[in-house]
């Protein structure tokens, strides 16, 4: 007993048939074997997988005649029921086709699934030394006290607290952020007004679409700034213009020229250049947004990070109903829990409640009563506190390492963050010839020109460099390869 090609009657059919029939030999088998082991109330449900992942693999081809139930069974060993049940099973879900009479057949809707899935998640360069920016120390992420509190949660939280969230998200958590970010941060916190999000991203996303809804089209971005904004507020149907940023912060009459109604800002430690926005230059933001009826969206993504004095306040603080406001947990705990937050004006709330809603239903609730408990209990603020020690000794590395392996090298913006901009003599440019070398050596480096169209040219090489991730060795050890790659001058 064999199983049958197409019958058209060609070669093609013939080797069908040929290579269908070892196809049988080679499932059957491992049947056998699964056979042995497999319950008798779960050889029905083993059967069917096994053909279906014989269709779906190609082992099976489209046109491929299958022995009846009766053989097959015969040759399982099994009951002729067992074998109908699934042929039945496979016609309903459309792998296999069958007539009256004629026999059953693989389908040909099936088509095979790749063999694997792929890892798309971005991933360190693999460099010898990586000084590209933006990601914390992962290795300080709290996992013994993030275990208690995943106990301490999944015991006392009610059954009926697995159900849909409040789009908003735990009330809990809003609470306990709300205290956060009001001694924290500085901000006018009301837990009603706070949007539990997938991190910033989401946030900014939903400020999008509520802003498109309300007729604008452009945003205005800092410049330089993040090139991630600017993929961000065009998912929801916004172009970005860039504006200028001096040593104050945003120039608001770029804004006014521009004809913006909403810009994005950094004002705490502005991204890349690592300035503070000036109290003045907050004003002049915040009178610019009042008289054209618009408003600031505040990203505070590293603002927990001070080293020299306690952080600036938040710009929310000083109006609510101008500047939305913020935040995540990527940078101060890991990126991975896609945990962030959103303080909205009063007038935009319950629109992007009701987005945030048809979006996805709510963040996941046990992630946010497990954060909510991290915060109350006092976990939060002592990370806060472990990382800013090492990541102050981290850039204090950083920047002694450039005073001795890059002499003359000037850093620029406010101690704090984890990045530094670092601008190194004339002698050691051009910049592209720089950046060659680095990645020659296996050095990871990120240009200011990546962040902005603002490109001096007066030859000098200007870096931003992220440090938080390594540890004070691997700082030395990769400034040192650098200069061994460029040369000392």
């Amino acid at each position: 007993m064999t199983v049958s090609g197409t019958t058209s009657g060609d070669g093609a059919a013939g080797r069908g048939a040929a290579t269908a029939a070892g196809s049988r030999t080679a499932w059957t088998e491992a049947w056998d074997v699964l056979l042995a082991s497999a319950p008798a109330r779960r050889r029905g449900r083993v059967l069917q997988s096994a053909l279906r992942e014989a269709v779906r693999s190609g082992r099976l081809a489209a046109g491929t005649r299958l022995p009846s139930s009766r053989e097959l069974a015969a040759d399982l060993g099994v009951s002729r029921g067992l074998v109908t049940d699934a042929y039945e099973q496979l016609t309903a879900e459309g792998y296999l086709r069958s007539g009256h009479g004629s026999g059953t057949w693989v389908g040909d809707a099936v088509r095979a699934a790749a063999p694997a899935a792929r890892d798309r998640a971005p991933h360190p360069p693999g460099a010898r030394a990586d000084f590209v920016p933006g990601t914390p120390d992962l290795s300080l992420f709290p996992r013994a006290a993030w275990g208690a509190a995943h106990r301490a949660v999944l015991t006392r939280l009610p059954h009926r607290a697995l159900g849909y969230p409040d789009p908003r998200g735990l009330p809990e958590l809003r609470t306990a952020l709300a205290a956060l970010l009001t001694r924290r941060r500085g901000v006018v916190a009301d837990p009603e007004r706070l949007l539990v999000c997938s991190g910033v991203a989401q946030a900014m996303t939903l400020l999008g679409f509520a802003l498109h809804r309300r007729g604008a089209r452009t945003v205005g971005v800092e410049d330089p700034g993040s090139p991630e904004n600017v993929a961000v507020l065009g998912s929801a149907g916004l172009r970005s213009v860039p504006l200028p940023v001096d040593s104050e912060g945003l120039v608001p009459g770029a804004a006014a020229r521009a004809g913006v109604r909403a810009v994005v800002t950094t004002p705490a430690h502005q991204y890349p250049s690592g300035i503070a926005y000036s109290a003045a230059r907050r004003t002049e933001l915040l009178d610019w947004a009042r008289s054209v009826d618009g408003f600031v969206l505040e990203d505070d993504y590293d603002g927990d990070f001070r080293y020299d004095r306690a952080p600036v306040g938040a710009l929310q603080g000083l109006d609510p109903e101008r500047v939305a406001y913020m935040g995540s947990v990527s940078k101060s705990m890991a990126p991975g829990l896609r945990i962030g937050w959103l303080l909205a004006p009063e007038e935009l709330t319950e629109e992007l409640v009701e987005r945030k809603r048809t979006m996805d239903l709510g963040n996941p609730v046990l992630e946010q009563a497990l954060l909510a408990d991290f915060v109350e209990q006092g976990g939060y603020d002592r990370h806060l506190r472990r990382c800013r020690l090492a990541y102050q000794r981290r850039r204090d590395t950083l920047i002694a390492a450039l005073d001795e392996y890059f002499p003359g090298t000037e850093v620029s913006g406010i101690a704090a963050g984890l990045h530094i901009i670092a601008v190194l003599p004339g002698r050691y440019g051009p910049e592209a010839r720089f950046l060659e070398r680095a990645a020659a050596a296996g050095v990871a480096l990120r240009a200011l020109a990546y962040h902005g169209t603002a490109r001096p040219d007066d030859g000098r090489v200007r870096l931003v460099m992220g440090y938080a991730h390594q540890s004070p060795s691997d700082i030395t050890r990769g400034v040192r390869l650098l200069a061994g790659a460029i040369g000392r001058r």
